[in-house]
């Protein structure tokens, strides 16, 4: 860091995360990089309250708008209050994997720093209302939270009174949020993203409230995947108010059924939805086909569509660029043949635990799709080296392949598709049981799908590796 702060004076990014760093280091910060914008401290542990204090030397980092503490367990309430003091421009922090990071701590920097406009505080359980309420001399515009227990509607009605401009919202897996957090936000004019993914007390009442606010002309993506009261009433209110939203995300919405699905289609703007472990059938999936705008679906885990459903929405999906149908072990050959016909500008597909796909689909595929960047073919029992050998033939874009569990593609034809791609998985092992069916893909019995005794173990080999790498 000496030779990097005596030679390069005009920097503006540093990222020095996951470095033994000390405070000697903070000491050259302030002296050598007096235009500083972005700093990256994450996971930097060496470094004490004492280094942040030097960061307010000499010319100071007064120009700081960018600054990550990720993991920085060693920072107490005075570390930040030494931030505070030096870098009071900052506008965007980041502060993740931060189990001492407490209320405190947010009002220590809030104090001066009245600039921030975005906080991600992704693994932060002790965080509560109080730091919302203690950032309210801030004018944010982005908030993401995530995992945390202490967070209620309370937060909600402080960003509703205190920070109007907000747009984006990510709120996931805090389970004491309600339907009251919904009423709050929907006088909300520049709400774009929310995600509440996880949020298991959300249901229609609160949905309903949220879109009859002035919110939801505005609204362009919304996670509410696991939210599992959610129902048709919803999805009938979201087409009637959301007329500009991308991105939907229903999964493990269960009480979602085909009369929903319809009103979907209603959503002219939409690009992509999730659907996974919904109830969606064939009928659903033939709703969806007069969309005719979706690039993105996913039907992970959907037991009740068929062959049928599938090519129905094929052929009215002519744009479709992402298909996610894992853990369908219903499907067949026949949906890869759909796909190769209607969709070829496919550039996402994955098929992981489809058990009756077979090589002379996918030699269908490989020939027509030749815009495919990433496949996942894990759990494909049934797949050989040949298909590996059609991939290299077609589809020459592809970028990440995913081949776990595919017993009958050797070694040694892994080894070689790995110098064509960037990023490869591979395991030549038997499905695991979860998967529902055995090497052969027939399904399992209820017995033989049994959960281990606490004495006994499993052990699986995986290797993942690149086209620099060589097979282990």
């Amino acid at each position: 860091m000496r030779y990097i702060s005596e030679g390069c004076a005009g920097v503006l990014y540093l990222n020095l995360s996951n470095t033994t760093v000390t405070n000697r280091t903070m000491r050259l910060l302030p002296r050598y990089f007096p235009n500083l914008q972005n700093l990256s401290l994450a996971y930097c542990r060496k470094f004490t309250d004492k280094g942040l204090r030097y960061l307010n030397l000499g010319n100071g980092c007064h120009k700081l708008i960018y600054l990550d503490l990720s993991g920085c367990t060693q920072i107490s309430v005075q570390g930040f209050r030494n931030i505070a003091n030096s870098c009071t421009g900052i506008m965007h922090l980041t502060i993740n994997d931060m189990p001492t990071l407490t209320d405190n701590c947010v009002k220590a920097l809030a104090e001066k720093c009245t600039r921030i406009t975005s906080i991600v505080f992704i693994g932060a359980p002790h965080i509560s209302d109080c730091a919302f309420k203690a950032l309210s001399t801030c004018n944010l515009r982005k908030i993401r939270f995530e995992g945390n227990k202490r967070i209620t509607d309370a937060c909600f009605k402080y960003i509703h009174k205190n920070y109007p401009n907000i747009n984006h919202i990510y709120m996931v897996d805090c389970k004491r949020i309600t339907d009251g957090s919904l009423m709050s936000l929907s006088p909300l004019k520049q709400l774009t993203v929310l995600n509440l993914a996880n949020c298991i007390r959300i249901g229609d009442v609160g949905l309903k409230q949220f879109l009859d606010g002035p919110v939801s002309t505005r609204i362009r993506e919304l996670n509410l995947s696991n939210c599992i009261h959610l129902s048709d009433a919803s999805i009938v209110k979201l087409s009637e108010r959301c007329s500009n939203l991308n991105y939907l995300s229903l999964r493990n919405c269960e009480y979602l059924t085909d009369l929903g699905i319809e009103h979907i289609v209603y959503i002219f703007s939409l690009v992509s939805v999730d659907l996974s472990g919904t109830n969606i059938s064939n009928e659903g999936l033939m709703s969806l086909s007069r969309h005719k705008k979706l690039k993105e679906l996913s039907l992970s885990e959907c037991y009740k569509i068929t062959d049928v459903g599938i090519q129905a929405f094929c052929k009215g999906s002519l744009i479709l660029e992402h298909l996610d149908v894992s853990y369908c072990p219903q499907l067949s050959d026949e949906i890869i043949k759909a796909l190769a016909i209607y969709c070829i500008y496919l550039t996402s597909l994955s098929i992981a635990g489809c058990p009756k796909i077979t090589d002379s689909a996918m030699e269908m595929l490989s020939a027509k799709c030749h815009y495919l960047h990433i496949l996942d073919i894990s759990g494909c029992v049934l797949l050989t080296d040949q298909m590996l050998e059609d991939l290299q033939m077609g589809c020459k874009q592809l970028r990440i392949l995913k081949m776990q569990y595919c017993r009958l593609i050797s070694k040694e034809a892994a080894r070689r598709m790995s110098s064509m791609v960037q990023q490869q998985e591979y395991n030549p092992n038997d499905p695991p049981l979860w998967f529902g069916y055995d090497y052969e893909g027939k399904p399992l019995t209820k017995q033989e799908i049994t959960p281990l005794k606490e004495d006994e173990e499993i052990t699986v080999t995986d290797s993942i590796y690149s086209g620099e790498e060589e097979v282990v």
